[in-house]
């Protein structure tokens, strides 16, 4: 690992779920291994890394500790850990070794805010996030490079600028870009101490019984397929993660819901809302590209499958983005519009709950 490979670090907080990691960007890769010596005595793990990386402080594997970006056995520890004989300890990223670096594009962003210090940008349902996997190109990252680079003479290369978190692939709305190193640590902060203000609007399976509530689970990687998250009932397995909602509007079949994150772990508005039992709408993942609520008729089917065409995607939106400005300590606040697909399969289903009501 590279000393600037560390400086990611800063934006590998716990705003790794609905935010933070794209749907093709979900998996940690390891940049360093390491396995403890029979012989090797208790040792602070900070101390036990600074020891064998050249030129990497112990302030820096402290952040990356505290990012569970650092494992031991597999299990994400503090750099308080003491490192025991034959641990193998591993330093994971959310993307590989930098092998390329950030090439420029020419893509049409909708920039919502900016100044000189940071970025609003609304994005598009099916857009990559971060180049990786085999999408090195065309991703949000690229267009961002071009338009900074061309714009503002910055390198989008430089791990201290960029985006504070992320979303899925194909979940539209709202993504904060640092343009400065000091804008960087600030809004990362935020994200990690978990004050900046998140609502998505969802289309979920099902009549939600309650105008409102509470979901609180635990978050983790499903042993059984690791392209899935799912809700772990002990303490001892995932992340605390937490998810309010309220519903906006009712269509029988389906609900529109608000959600707002008190916590950002990978997929976590989908994989609460299939938790209680309503799937997010069209959501190939986790089973909501099924008819699960409904009539047997085909007309029915027909017209469930008509929306799936019209947003061939999950339903959701992060429709709001609230944070404190790094440089003048105001409270910001910005809101999006629901993309067309998703006005198109609401009104859809708002026309026909008013026909079955007739």
């Amino acid at each position: 690992m590279l000393e600037n490979d560390f400086d990611d670090i800063q934006d590998l907080s716990e705003e790794d779920d609905e935010l933070i990691i794209d749907s093709s960007d979900n998996q940690k890769f390891e940049h360093y291994r390491f396995v403890a010596d029979k012989g090797q005595s208790l040792l602070r793990i900070d101390k036990f890394l600074s020891d064998r990386i050249e030129g990497i402080s112990r302030n820096r594997i402290q952040q990356a500790a505290d990012a569970n970006c650092i494992l031991v056995n597999g299990t994400a520890v503090k750099s308080s850990y003491k490192v025991k004989p034959l641990d193998v300890i591993t330093i994971v990223m959310d993307r590989p070794r930098r092998e390329l670096e950030i090439l420029p594009e020419n893509i049409p962003l909708n920039i919502v805010y900016e100044d000189d210090d940071l970025m609003v940008i609304n994005k598009p349902p099916d857009m990559v996030v971060h180049p990786g996997h085999g999408n090195y190109t065309g991703t949000l990252v690229n267009a961002i490079a071009f338009h900074l680079k061309y714009e503002h003479g910055m390198d989008m290369s430089d791990p201290r600028l960029g985006l504070v978190h992320r979303i899925d692939k194909d979940t539209s709305g709202l993504l904060l870009v640092a343009k400065t190193p000091e804008a960087k640590t600030h809004l990362s902060a935020q994200f990690f101490n978990k004050t900046t203000k998140r609502r998505y609007v969802a289309l979920v399976w099902g009549n939600v019984a309650d105008d409102e509530g509470r979901i609180e689970g635990n978050i983790g990687r499903d042993p059984k397929d690791r392209m899935l998250m799912r809700v772990f009932e002990d303490d001892e397995h995932g992340k605390t993660a937490v998810t309010h909602y309220k519903v906006l509007e009712r269509f029988g079949y389906v609900t529109l819901v608000q959600c707002e994150l008190e916590t950002g772990r990978t997929h976590q508005i989908r994989v609460h809302m299939k938790h209680i039992g309503h799937t997010l709408f069209n959501d190939e993942r986790y089973g909501g590209n099924e008819v699960l609520r409904g009539t047997h008729f085909a007309k029915y089917k027909q017209f469930v499958y008509n929306c799936f065409a019209i947003c061939p995607r999950q339903c959701l939106h992060a429709q709001t983005l609230g944070f404190v400005h790094p440089r003048t300590g105001k409270e910001m606040f910005f809101e999006s519009e629901l993309p067309e697909d998703m006005q198109a399969v609401i009104e859809r289903w708002r026309t026909y709950t008013e026909s079955r009501e007739v």
